[in-house]
């Protein structure tokens, strides 16, 4: 793609970006302050959540911890992210993250958004979501002694958005990131060619083609892989419904999958319950997305 497509395209993607957002954050976020008490988390299995006093204001999230979690072995962290609106609770019912979570011995973390949003690329509000997510994985790697060598984040729509942000802007928390319908969008991502990771942060992506904002998550993907000098060679797996995944390696080492569905709107592949499901899709999201999370390690 040339800079002059790129540029008229650029266009197109940010009216769009009004139609599935809330309009662009505006404004580079600022580190807390805050020096309030920590929540009183006591680490154990199942399900915890958790509120915690976070640049003046109440935030929450939720820890599932798997059967037999005892804190004395360091597992894995997954970050997992909700759509506008929405909340910790939808988003684990919608990915099923916690049986997978039983199932492979890891620990799962779904921040809360304040008025049920992320202060994303593009979308929503103001609040500085990167060092409250920040906050949370310190304390999970701390109190909970998650793996600070296997940190990894996923979403979708906006929770999706902000698994880019968090790769750019806490590269060296997160090992690989995961968004679904979601992407790498907003006038600063597209523009600033300095926005990009400083330190590997791999990516695996499912975007669909009846998603009404297929043309910009395109545009993002193709930006992302220019800007990080990323391969994308087609991959010969035979899938249903003319999914396609092209895959390759990038400057700094990380890896980058897009599975392009064309049959799919604006969902999370396999999903069974919950909102913004496509159980039809042809293949399962959190099973691939774990996959690729568990072979990058540090």
């Amino acid at each position: 793609m040339s800079w002059l497509r790129g540029i008229g395209a650029i266009a197109i993607v940010l009216t769009a970006v009004a139609a599935v957002s809330c309009g662009d954050s505006g404004g580079e976020q600022k580190p807390s302050t805050s020096t309030a008490a920590p929540p009183a988390d006591k680490p154990a299995p199942g399900d915890h959540t958790v509120t915690l006093e976070f640049a003046g204001k109440a935030r929450t999230y939720t820890v599932h911890a798997p059967p037999g979690y005892d804190g004395s072995t360091a597992l894995p962290l997954v970050v997992v992210m909700h759509y506008r609106p929405g909340t910790s609770a939808e988003i684990a019912q919608t990915t099923g993250m916690n049986a997978k979570a039983d199932q492979e011995n890891f620990l799962v973390v779904y921040p809360q958004g304040l008025n049920d949003a992320y202060n994303a690329l593009v979308c929503c509000g103001s609040e500085d979501d990167v060092g409250f997510i920040g906050q949370v994985v310190t304390r999970m790697t701390g109190l909970w002694k998650a793996d600070p060598k296997r940190v990894y984040a996923t979403g979708i729509s906006n929770g999706a958005d902000m698994s880019y942000k968090l790769a750019v802007e806490l590269p060296a928390t997160f090992k690989a990131i995961a968004p679904v319908s979601g992407g790498f969008i907003g006038d600063r991502a597209l523009r600033d060619a300095a926005y990009k990771p400083a330190a590997p942060v791999s990516v695996i992506t499912f975007l669909g083609g009846k998603d009404r904002a297929a043309a910009q998550l395109g545009l993002g993907v193709d930006t992302w892989r220019q800007r990080q000098g990323c391969a994308a060679d087609p991959v010969p797996q035979e899938f249903p419904r003319g999914i396609t995944l092209t895959a390759g390696k990038c400057a700094d080492g990380s890896d980058m999958h897009v599975y392009k569905l064309p049959e799919m709107g604006h969902s999370w592949p396999g999903a069974q319950r919950g909102g913004l499901v496509d159980p039809g899709a042809g293949l399962n999201a959190t099973d691939l997305i774990w996959e690729f999370f568990r072979t990058r390690t540090s």
